[in-house]
């Protein structure tokens, strides 16, 4: 048995939580997959995986072994990268996680970092704020983007670094189109947003429990016109149809080239969300991580965040 094969699908099965897509991702085929993860618990001599007609989860003892499958991958990933990489020319791949509205940042961030570092092949996913808890946890993903504040809270092993404070717009269709593009206009209260037919994440996301909380400070109770968990969805109906949005200021920045959109300022209450990165802090980095870690506090990232929202604060 090749143990390090079989640790990789075991990870792959847990990630795509179906033998078929884990096998896929894996290049092999299904019975390959299964073959292999029947070796490997006759190798510990205990049910790893709980079998049904599909995929039903992991025993408790498959989920130690998961977790120490996820430890040597990670360790393996890490020498690996040491010996391919010079001290200043990092080789490999990172991992990156973000939470959907930051999605904008992350992209140019990773754009940047593949052009200072081209050895290094960023994996950009886009995840909610518990998955990204679980994968910097479990060692599946290495960088993530997201809430700062909650993630601390919920994984104190975490090391941070702050990026830059979000604030909320109400984005609507503009009453005459601005020839350069999407309009920031005068601020709105929370309150008078609330009587606008609004399209808003689905309450699992914690993007959507920063909005409800706002608008019960400011006393308003909403019936959501649009629920959706995709930001893409969050712009275009408002591009396409009677609603309104909700957004943070990334996602502003990223669609102000609808000449028919504008952006009001959100007040009463005036609500600052820190976003920031963060990756495990009892876990030996990688050289791609490193790199990407320095990247993450250089000012010149930051200004660039800056320079190509203007809607960002901090």
């Amino acid at each position: 048995m090749n143990l390090m094969s079989s640790l990789r699908y075991l990870a792959a099965l847990h990630e795509h939580r179906h033998f078929g897509r884990a096998a896929a991702a894996c290049h092999i085929t299904q019975p390959a997959l299964s073959n292999a993860l029947r070796a490997l618990e006759a190798e510990f001599k205990v049910v790893i995986v709980k079998r049904d007609r599909a995929f039903a989860g992991f025993t408790p003892e498959g989920e130690r072994v998961l977790a120490s499958a996820h430890l040597i991958l990670h360790e393996h990933a890490v020498l690996e990268q040491s010996l391919k990489s010079d001290v200043h020319v990092p080789r490999g791949p990172l991992r990156i996680g973000s939470v959907p509205t930051a999605v904008p940042v992350v992209a140019r961030f990773a754009a940047m970092l593949k052009a200072r570092y081209p050895g290094i092949l960023p994996v950009v996913l886009s995840l909610s704020s518990a998955d990204l808890e679980k994968g910097l946890g479990d060692l599946s993903i290495d960088l993530a983007l997201g809430y700062s504040e909650r993630m601390a809270l919920n994984s104190p092993r975490l090391l941070s670094v702050e990026q830059y404070t979000e604030h909320y717009f109400l984005l609507r269709r503009a009453a005459t189109p601005h020839p350069d593009g999407l309009q920031i206009g005068q601020g709105m209260t929370w309150q008078e947003a609330g009587k606008h037919p609004l399209c808003l994440l689905i309450p699992e996301m914690h993007n959507r429990a920063i909005v409800d909380a706002a608008f019960i400070t400011a006393g308003v109770s909403i019936q959501p016109a649009i629920e959706t968990n995709s930001i893409l969805t969050m712009a275009l109906s408002v591009v396409a149809g009677d609603v309104c949005s909700v957004l943070p200021g990334a996602l502003v920045g990223a669609v102000r080239s609808y000449r028919e959109l504008e952006a009001l300022p959100l007040t009463s209450p005036d609500i600052r969300t820190p976003i920031g990165f963060m990756s495990h802090a009892q876990a030996r980095p990688s050289r791609a991580l490193e790199a990407a870690l320095s990247l993450a506090k250089d000012k010149d990232w930051r200004r660039h965040v800056a320079a190509h929202s203007g809607l960002l604060v901090g």
